[in-house]
Order: structure tokens, then sequence, then C-alpha cells
């Protein structure tokens, strides 16, 4: 399981030794991604570097599992009730339908929410840093660290499950 660790940067040099120390650790270039002010992004930070600033996927994953399991929960009481006439075929119509609805309400929702970093350090954000995230497993992260720290960089207190953050 991979976990995540932010470090913040005071500009955008500091920001490219913290990557390349990152790399040298033997994190994976997919696994570093920066989080900065939207001028600072729009101007000086490539595209593919640059992490989401919103919770869809995990906002979607949940409202799967909400709609999935309501959709269930209504499927069975409907098949319990002889007189509504519904099948197992239609409680599982039913799971099916709830899971889509909830996918696509989560992420309508999960659009307008703040990523849990951008929530946490949106004073850090706000003043000019830029965060380089690292995710990896403990080891990679436990010895990258020394690594971006020797760059100027110094880690801010996040450390989480990178499955649904």
């Amino acid at each position: 399981m991979k976990h995540r660790c932010v470090f913040c940067t005071p500009d955008l040099l500091v920001a490219q030794a913290a990557m390349d120390a990152a790399r040298e650790a033997g994190i994976d270039d997919k696994d570093i991604s920066l989080v900065a002010r939207e001028d600072i992004e729009m101007q000086k930070i490539p595209e593919h570097r640059l992490k989401e600033h919103h919770d869809v996927t995990p906002a979607a994953v949940r409202g799967i599992a909400c709609g999935g399991g309501s959709g269930l929960l209504l499927g069975l009481i409907a098949v319990a009730i002889p007189p509504l006439g519904l099948t197992l075929a239609g409680a599982g119509a039913m799971v099916v339908a709830g899971a889509a609805m909830g996918c696509w309400t989560g992420a309508l929702v999960g659009f307008d929410v703040d990523d849990a970093i951008s929530r946490k350090f949106k004073e850090e954000i706000a003043a000019g840093c830029i965060l380089v995230v690292l995710d990896g497993d403990r080891e990679k992260l436990a010895r990258a660290k020394p690594f971006v720290e020797s760059t100027g960089a110094f880690p801010l207190a996040f450390k989480a499950h990178t499955a649904l953050t």
C-alpha cells in the first residue's frame, strides 16, 4: 500500500531539487507531484507535475458504495414484498442504477471540494510555497526523506494512504 508525504519548498528551484533528490532515492517519477498557488502553477510548473486540486475520484468511489448499497437495500426490500413483483434481476438493476447515480452525484460534489492536501495546507499554498508530494511505500519514503530535506525542503505533518485521499 502506498503512503503519501508532503514537503514544503519556498520556490520552484528548491522544489526541482527536492524532486531530483526523491528520484535519486528511488521514488518513481510518476509518484512525484507538485501543489502550488494557481498563478505559480499556470506560469512555471509543467502540467504533468500538477496534482489535481479537487476530490472527484474519492467522492465518486464513495458515491458508488453508498448508491450501490442503497440500491441493494431497496431492491431486497422490494423483492421481499410479493405484491411489488420485483425479481432478483430487478433488484440487481436497482443496485446498478443506485451505484451509477451515486457515482455521478459524488463526482459532481467532489469536483467542488478541494483535495485533502489543498485543504490542510491552504495557508502555505496562499503564501506562495510549492508543495512536493511523494507517494510510495514506507521504506522508500523513509529513504527519500533525508535526501529531500537536504535540498531545503521541510516535511509537513501529513501522512496518508493514497487509495482514497
